[in-house]
Formats: C-alpha cells, structure tokens, sequence
C-alpha cells in the first residue's frame, strides 16, 4: 500500500537519520518526535493546519545572498542541505566542488570532503559538482559526485574518498552513471538506490557490489509509466519498500514499488506538462516527507516550495513565491533541496542565491 494511502494508525519509523516518530495517530495528528540525542517534542493536535504553518520570510542561516565564494563563509550553488544527529548541517557546495559542515548557529563552515579552495578533479581526494550527501551517525558520508560520474564513500575525518559506485566514467551499462543525483539508503538492508538522470533510471546498488541492478525506469526518456524523464530526487519509503521520485524532466512525483514495472503519480501532471499553478509543478528536484506523511516538494523552476498534504494533489505554498526569482527574505532562486528537522523547520537549499534558507514552524 503507497505511503501517501496507507491507513496504518500506528507505527514506528525512521523518517530522516536524526528523526524518529513514536505514537503516530493519523486521525487527530497525535504524533511524538524522539531525536538521537533522546530529545521528544508531542504534538496532539485535532487539524494539521494548526501544526504546519510556517513563516514565509526565510533566515539566511548559511551563505550570502546572491553572493557566492569559495571562503568558509561563502557558497556557490548549493544543491543540497541535510541535517546529522546534531543538527549540524552538510551542505554539497556543487560549484566549489566540495562538502561543507557547520556547527549549530555557526556561521563559518568547514570542508568535509573535496578541497577546502573550491578546485575539482576526478581523482578520489576531488570532487566535480557534488549534488546529494548521506551522512551516518558516525560522521561517514555517501556523496552523489555527479560531474565525476560516481558515488563515493567518504570516512569521517578522511581525505579522500572510495568509489562504493560507478566507474567515473559516463555511460550506460550496470556498473556505470551518466550525470547521478538522487541517493537513499534502505537502513535495513543497506542498500543504496541512485538517481541515474541521463539514463533515465534508478540503480539499486547491494552493500559492496561493483555492479548495480535496474529498479526503475531504463525504458527510454519518455513520460509514460514504465518510463522515467530525467529522475533527480529521491525519496525511499521502508513502510511500502517504494521509492519516491521527483522526475525532473516530466515535472512530476512519482512512486515507484520496488519490484513493480510502473509507477504511480503522486503530483503534478500525469503527461509531463510543466506550469505554474496549484497542482502542476515545473523541473522538480527534491522531496522530502513529514511524520504525518505530508510531502514537500522543490518545485525548482516555479522558485517555490510545495506542499501536498496526504492524498492531495493540489499544492500549498510554503516558502517563495510562484514565479518570482529573487533574492530578498521571501524569494528564491532555484531552490534544490528541501530538509526538515525534528521541531519541522523548514531548510531550502536556495541555490542561485547562493545561501541555506531556515523558514520556520509557529
């Protein structure tokens, strides 16, 4: 049964790797948020509207605006933000070619992995247009190495990396990607699905595995539904074992089950038209999920942040401004990313503005 249809009352689940949910009732939206460090918040409330209201100027917490740089207190181009068991932040600093860290409230960071002066390289101490980050509790990280073509596992506190997939090669066979984005790791089992953008499918990679598996999509760019266009984000759902999917190309979020040929929309257009309104969306690239089951979407090209609330289709929306660039407390600029933390505060990886967007819960 899809996440977005399930009629579980109570459960357990992991929803990001520094939230927990406990108690969970969908039908008054009583929930508790228990993070690593034991931390529970309770929510009892009778409408959801009362919990998920946000505040629509946004707090610079990272970066300037409209501002980029290669200092450690600067970015260029972010394309994602996420949030470790501490709150800290990692952001993929896609034009610096490099992973920053920053501390709680700091406002400087610290480079992770890639070279702290923004230069790239294929070699494994380098990184070219990073794009998507995993990080462990233990500080070890996955990162999608999109213009190197590869997955690297990087060791906390390590100077270079180790290709855990691809070849750093483009191409098209089962050892290979052709400009990856999207990453998730299946806890359990631990194995790693990517986002093969040009080649129009999702690789399921096992734990050591030089080769992967096609899971999704491989069937040509096309939007129907064997067919994956340009796949960028993902999200992956233990409880259906499906995977959530922001095709970036068809303008659409899909879910896919594992093992299944087809997928189903979850929004925007079931033909791959683009726009601007409540229930189309245009170039998406992430997703993320809330403990109600809500979904939230970078709805990049429409400089916005959408949300659908369980078995909605048409959108609200949250942080931007439909169609409007721009880079004051209320606009974005192509946001590529959007994270939530245990209280639901919002972050956008606000990319062509060069900054880390916190817009928050009241």
């Amino acid at each position: 049964m899809s996440r977005r249809q399930s009629s579980k009352h109570q459960y357990h689940r992991q929803v990001t790797s520094n939230v927990f949910i406990h108690d969970f009732n969908i039908s008054d939206y009583h929930f508790k948020i228990k993070d690593r460090i034991g931390v529970i918040t309770d929510y009892h409330k009778k409408s959801s509207e009362s919990i998920l209201r946000w505040n629509t100027t946004g707090i610079t917490i990272i970066g300037i605006s409209n501002v980029s740089g290669n200092d450690s207190t600067h970015l260029n181009t972010p394309w994602d933000v996420i949030l470790d068991y501490q709150n800290s932040l990692y952001i993929a600093d896609r034009n610096n070619h490099r992973i920053q860290k920053y501390l709680v409230d700091s406002l400087s960071g610290t480079t992770v992995a890639g070279q702290a002066n923004g230069t790239s390289g294929s070699t494994l101490s380098y990184l070219q247009n990073p794009s998507r980050i995993l990080v462990d509790v233990n500080g070890d990280m996955y990162i999608t190495d999109t213009g190197n073509h590869r997955i690297l596992s990087w060791s906390h506190g390590a100077s270079s990396g180790v290709i855990s997939a691809g070849t750093g090669i483009a191409g098209s066979s089962n050892n290979q990607f052709s400009t990856p984005y999207g990453i998730v790791r299946d806890l359990n089992s631990d194995k790693l699905y990517i986002a093969d953008y040009s080649n129009n499918r999702i690789m399921l990679y096992l734990n050591g595995a030089s080769s992967g598996t096609v899971i999704a999509g491989d069937n040509g760019s096309g939007t129907n539904k064997t067919q994956l266009k340009t796949p960028v984000g993902l999200y992956f759902d233990s409880l259906s074992n499906s995977l959530v999917i922001a095709t970036h190309g068809a303008s659409n979020i899909v879910q896919w089950v594992v093992g299944e040929t087809s997928w189903t929309l979850l929004a925007g257009s079931i033909n791959g038209t683009a726009g601007n309104t409540s229930t189309l969306l245009n170039g998406v690239v992430d997703i993320t999920f809330d403990p109600m089951g809500n979904m939230y979407v970078a709805d990049r090209n429409n400089h916005r942040i959408q949300l659908f609330m369980v078995g909605e289709s048409t959108g609200i929306t949250i942080a931007g401004i439909t169609g409007i660039s721009g880079d004051n407390a209320t606009l974005l600029n192509k946001p590529w990313s959007v994270r939530l933390d245990s209280q639901l505060n919002l972050y956008v990886a606000d990319a062509n503005n060069h900054r880390i967007q916190k817009f928050l819960r009241y």
